[in-house]
């Protein structure tokens, strides 16, 4: 039997249940981004989870991946379905969130596929892109699954692959459901690659040593640390001129907060990795978080 797709209720508490950061950003957006990127990001992190799943090694990981890839296209097409068997042989993770996504994996397609059309194919194409290359990353790991990448220009393509096209579908989405920021979509689109890079960069700084100790060494040993920090800062500063575009563009206040935050918070967790300090506590972080929640509040609206 078909089941439904998921409730706006149900993408939240999946989001809540496997993103800390995106939880707390999405329901920023308000309808119809806020499902929509909703959905988007839960397919992304089902990739993640077929990518990192530490019970499975290089091969089984490439199956998944070229199997989701496949399902995300046409769920019912060849070879699609091997990746839920897969699941069902040997759970990817011990993580309840994630394998309650997986379990809901077949409403999460319904969910995407009841968008409207630009917006759906828009998803398909880059979560495929994103799949396919998480997929060619995988291969090069070694038969139980270690990960090291060797060079700068592979940590660049690494992030590209994991979070430069996710920076390109949420602009792509953004002009789709606000038609006035097409007058600046060319500025956007040569920026967005760096709004999502800049955010990976300081994710891999900010988790390096778990990384390493569970076989994923993403910063590479013949680049200095200072050299990958720079790299973020420059690519945090792009993606600041991101947000600026947008707030020209007249993006609404949603989708200013949604991406404002998050940029404001890489930034401070840089200032602070740099600092040698320990990560932002939770009221930290409710304090950089204020001001863009106060940008929604009626009050805000008015004012504008």
């Amino acid at each position: 039997m078909t089941r439904p797709p998921l409730s706006s209720a149900e993408i939240a508490e999946h989001l809540a249940e496997t993103s800390r950061t995106f939880a707390l950003t999405i329901p920023l957006l308000g309808p119809p981004l806020e499902a929509q990127i909703g959905a988007a990001y839960l397919l992304f992190r089902v990739a993640d989870t077929l990518e990192d799943a530490p019970r499975w090694g290089r091969e089984p990981r490439e199956q998944a991946l070229t199997s989701f890839s496949a399902w995300v296209r046409a769920p019912s097409g060849p070879g699609s379905a091997a990746w839920l068997r897969a699941c069902e042989t040997t759970q990817p993770t011990e993580d309840a969130g994630c394998l309650a996504l997986l379990a809901d994996a077949d409403r999460l397609h319904a969910t995407v596929s009841a968008f409207p059309s630009a917006v759906r194919e828009a998803m398909v194409r880059h979560v495929v892109r994103t799949t396919d290359g998480m997929a060619r990353f995988v291969s090069t790991q070694g038969d139980s699954g270690e990960l090291e990448l060797p060079d700068i220009d592979a940590l660049a393509a690494y992030c590209y692959v994991v979070a430069g096209i996710v920076g390109e579908l949420l602009t792509e989405l953004f002009v789709i459901a606000e038609p006035a920021l097409a007058s600046v979509e060319r500025d956007l689109a040569a920026d967005a690659r760096a709004f999502g890079e800049g955010l990976q960069l300081v994710n891999i700084l900010k988790d390096a040593g778990d990384d390493a100790r569970e076989g994923r060494r993403y910063l590479p040993r013949s680049v200095a640390r200072a050299d990958v920090t720079l790299r973020a800062r420059r690519d945090l500063e792009t993606a600041a001129r991101y947000v600026d575009t947008l707030r020209r563009g007249g993006a609404s206040p949603g989708v200013l907060a949604f991406t404002g935050l998050p940029v404001a918070l890489a930034v401070a967790t840089l200032d602070r990795l740099d600092a040698g300090a320990a990560k932002l506590t939770r009221d930290e972080v409710g304090a950089i978080a204020a001001p863009f929640l106060a940008s929604l509040s009626p009050a805000a609206s008015d004012a504008r």
